[in-house]
């Protein structure tokens, strides 16, 4: 006994330099669009409210037992039907929840105003992968997971390398210009998954036989990556979404990159259906 608990505290105290320096981020990620800058500070405006309720109440609650014990000879007040504390304790709540309501509000309405968007991308869902189709630029491509399969799976490959951004990068990226807005079309092709890419403020639906919209605008370069947000199948956790916003300048020599790809591909696919040799 006693050496299965100094086992268990050698353990334990083996663990504590790592403690020390791993990284537990609690809140919500750093914010990069208008949308997720609202979402972000109407998060931690809601948590101080919270936080101060708790304190108030907990604070009350623990005065009342500390200072009115029994010991103390304290002796319960007996009131009945008190008008003035009904209306005090049902107004107070009202409020608060109105103040967080407004806000609230505002941001929601913000998140479902698609309208006026600078460029349109249609995102279609598979099991288990992303087409985009950009409607004002005639790029389309399939975005899928790019994390080699032998680093993913079964318990012999524990402990094994793994890519910085494993099951979070794809072989295509979105690619969009910096300060525009950018509307979504969101669907799918067989059951229901979720665009998300919550550092873009960006959660929606794509249901088989439904076309959702919604928007983002990237404040700055950079990448930002998300996931499938819905249970859609085995490989659920494969579908990784990764945009990167480029200048407009950088935009624009990617577009005609892409173009130059598609038109090579569909120039290559015609010969091939020409010549039964090159098949």
């Amino acid at each position: 006994m006693k050496k299965t608990l100094r086992q268990i505290a050698g353990t334990a105290l083996s663990t504590l330099p790592i403690l020390a320096v791993a990284n537990y981020d609690v809140n919500i990620p750093t914010p990069h669009s208008p949308i997720s800058d609202q979402i972000y500070g109407l998060h931690m405006e809601i948590l101080w409210v919270c936080l101060a309720i708790f304190v108030v109440v907990f604070g009350v609650m623990f005065y009342s037992v500390f200072a009115h014990r029994k010991s103390k000879g304290a002796v319960a007040a007996h009131f009945h039907e008190n008008t003035t504390i009904e209306i005090i304790w049902t107004l107070i709540p009202f409020l608060i929840l109105g103040f967080m309501a407004w806000p609230a509000t505002q941001t929601v309405l913000a998140m479902k105003d698609a309208s006026n968007p600078d460029m349109t991308i249609k995102v279609t869902a598979y099991q288990w992968m992303w087409q985009y189709e950009y409607l004002n630029d005639g790029v389309k491509f399939y975005s899928v997971l790019s994390t080699p399969r032998d680093q993913i799976g079964s318990s012999e490959q524990h402990g094994k390398a793994t890519n910085e951004h494993y099951l979070l990068e794809t072989d295509n990226n979105v690619v969009v210009p910096v300060g525009k807005k950018i509307r979504l079309l969101i669907t799918a092709n067989d059951v229901i998954h979720g665009w998300y890419v919550p550092q873009l403020g960006v959660n929606q639906y794509g249901i088989p036989g439904f076309i959702k919209d919604s928007w983002f605008e990237a404040n700055e370069p950079g990448v930002f990556r998300g996931q499938c947000s819905q249970i859609c199948g085995k490989e659920h956790g494969y579908m990784p979404i990764v945009v990167e916003a480029k200048s407009a300048e950088d935009y624009a020599l990617w577009v005609k990159e892409q173009k130059a790809k598609q038109a090579a591909a569909e120039s290559h696919d015609k010969v091939s259906l020409a010549d039964p040799v090159a098949r």
